[in-house]
């Protein structure tokens, strides 16, 4: 993902009863950068007269802290899966039943009883995928499946690293690297943790969004980041290959939630209804690059997609992937202390 503000004029959907109806007035929809489709937004806009505008965020932590200060006038946000929780218990979400609207049957069944939303009483799927290891292989040939890349850079990417500066991504990944467990708290692997990350950051070029453009100049040799967003780079820069971390690597599922304080709700609602539509949901992968949770959504994407190296999982690699869970306040406050350090 990379991150810029976007305008769209939008409008088409389903109610979230069984008839279709006609709509109008605005949506507002509060969304990572880089992330929603042209043109699911104009056919959703052709249909509904719907006046869209879409701001983006660069991370959960700012999309929450922007919501939670008030007066933000969105109507839509799509927080990833170890934040839903946080939005809910806060009372910021509107428990809008999308499981209860017509297009919720085309939901993939492995994506409805989640441990973030169970029976999904609040959010649908938008896009899920995973952080993993982007390499330009014109510059390493060695071993991509593993964190080191990052944590322990070969000579030939010293210096040439980005990291995406996504606290849980990256603590999750140098927890694993360690042989530890998410949540953690023991200290000596904290200790571990921190201290490799402040000897790695030297090493890195940056910690910034935004990674395509930058493989494709090649200003980038490595990345920590986005399975979509390699696959996107590959297309760029034709040497870019995607690596599945062995030590361990963090799954996400980013969905579409209404906000308590939706001014627009019945928009809200038809747009979650039609992102359900498997036609719609295929021109948001199609843009992005990452799978939906949709069934059926396959017939209608990019046969370049069906088969990527970055979208499927090598089997053997499998199990070293993982939901992030949300962590008690506690280890939250723990890992922040830790981060900052590493910010400095």
């Amino acid at each position: 993902m990379n991150w810029k503000l976007t305008t769209a004029l939008v409008g088409m959907a389903m109610l979230a009863s069984a008839s279709v109806a006609s709509a109008d007035g605005e949506l507002n929809i509060f969304n990572w950068g880089n992330y929603t489709s042209p043109e699911m937004i104009k056919k959703f806009e052709d249909a509904y007269k719907v006046k869209v505008t879409i701001t983006d965020y660069d991370s959960n932590d700012a999309a929450l802290a922007k919501v939670r200060a008030g007066g933000h006038g969105f109507d839509i946000v799509v927080p990833s899966a170890n934040f839903v929780q946080i939005w809910v218990k806060e009372g910021l979400l509107l428990e809008a039943r999308p499981d209860q609207m017509e297009n919720f049957k085309n939901v993939d069944p492995r994506w409805v009883d989640v441990d973030w939303d169970p029976g999904r009483h609040y959010t649908v799927p938008w896009q899920w995928g995973l952080t993993g290891i982007l390499v330009d292989t014109s510059l390493y040939k060695g071993d991509i499946n593993t964190s080191a890349i990052f944590l322990d850079p070969p000579a030939e990417l010293v210096g040439k690293v980005n990291v995406a500066p996504e606290m849980n991504d990256v603590m999750f990944t140098t927890i694993k690297y360690f042989g530890g467990e998410w949540c953690t708290t023991d200290k000596d692997t904290l200790v571990k943790v921190r201290d490799k990350l402040k000897e790695a950051k030297p090493k890195w070029i940056a910690m910034d969004y935004g990674v395509i453009e930058k493989f494709a100049s090649r200003d980038f040799g490595a990345a920590f980041y986005w399975n979509g967003a390699a696959l996107r780079s590959r297309k760029a820069n034709p040497d870019v290959r995607f690596g599945y971390p062995k030590e361990g690597f963090p799954f996400f599922m980013d969905s579409v939630a209404i906000l308590k304080d939706a001014k627009n709700v019945e928009n809200a609602k038809l747009f979650m209804n039609f992102i359900m539509d498997p036609e719609n949901a295929a021109m948001i992968s199609a843009f992005a690059n990452y799978a939906n949770g949709i069934k059926g959504s396959e017939a209608f994407m990019p046969a370049d997609m069906k088969d990527a190296p970055e979208l499927v999982v090598p089997k053997e690699l499998e199990a070293a992937g993982e939901f992030l869970k949300p962590c008690a306040p506690e280890v939250n406050d723990l890992y922040a202390k830790i981060w900052t350090e590493v910010l400095k």
